[in-house]
């Protein structure tokens, strides 16, 4: 379990959904910048935005965030979903999980480490990408599960073996940031 935690393979927190998560209570942390992944931690899988994704966003913008896309996706998927919710920019073919586009999307938003989130939902893409950049890493379950491609869904099959271990490794105090979370979901 260790070892799992050491290459950054754990989020710092693992919660049912973006759209519980309290950013004005994060907001009085002391984060500025929110980077979030698209397909399946705000909508399913090559959804367009919905009105609470823009609700979302809009909120951000109004609580002062800097917010921004970051997707392995190609630019018309995620520049037509950053046009749907405006208050955001985006990065497309990101190169995930590589941290050199979490640093990029750092540099975008004027923000650094200490003051920046990242909200995704598959750990060998999203989580560890985030996590390798230095960035703290909310993993939200996927809006639709298993209604993804193929390569996907493979890596469910191994991202929940490592959520087992992350699960025992919480239960035996390891280290998680607990995210403040809504009463209710923003809807």
């Amino acid at each position: 379990m260790q070892a799992m935690s050491k290459f950054n393979l754990f989020p710092d927190d693992y919660i049912d959904s973006t759209y519980l998560i309290d950013f004005e209570a994060l907001a009085r942390e002391g984060y500025k910048g929110v980077i979030f992944d698209v397909d399946n931690t705000l909508v399913p899988h090559n959804a367009p935005a919905d009105d609470r994704a823009k609700k979302l966003f809009a909120q951000l913008n109004q609580l002062g965030y800097s917010a921004l896309l970051l997707s392995n996706n190609k630019e018309p998927r995620v520049k037509t979903f950053k046009e749907a919710v405006t208050f955001c920019s985006y990065i497309y073919k990101a190169g995930k999980p590589s941290a050199k586009g979490y640093i990029k999307a750092m540099e975008a938003m004027g923000t650094d480490r200490s003051n920046t989130l990242f909200v995704g939902d598959q750990i060998l893409t999203d989580i560890w990408g985030a996590k390798r950049a230095g960035i703290r890493a909310i993993m939200v379950k996927p809006v639709l599960k298993w209604k993804e491609e193929i390569q996907i869904i493979l890596k469910r099959i191994l991202e929940a073996v490592i959520l087992l271990f992350y699960k025992i490794y919480k239960v035996c105090g390891g280290e998680v940031k607990r995210t403040p979370l809504r009463d209710e979901p923003l809807k």
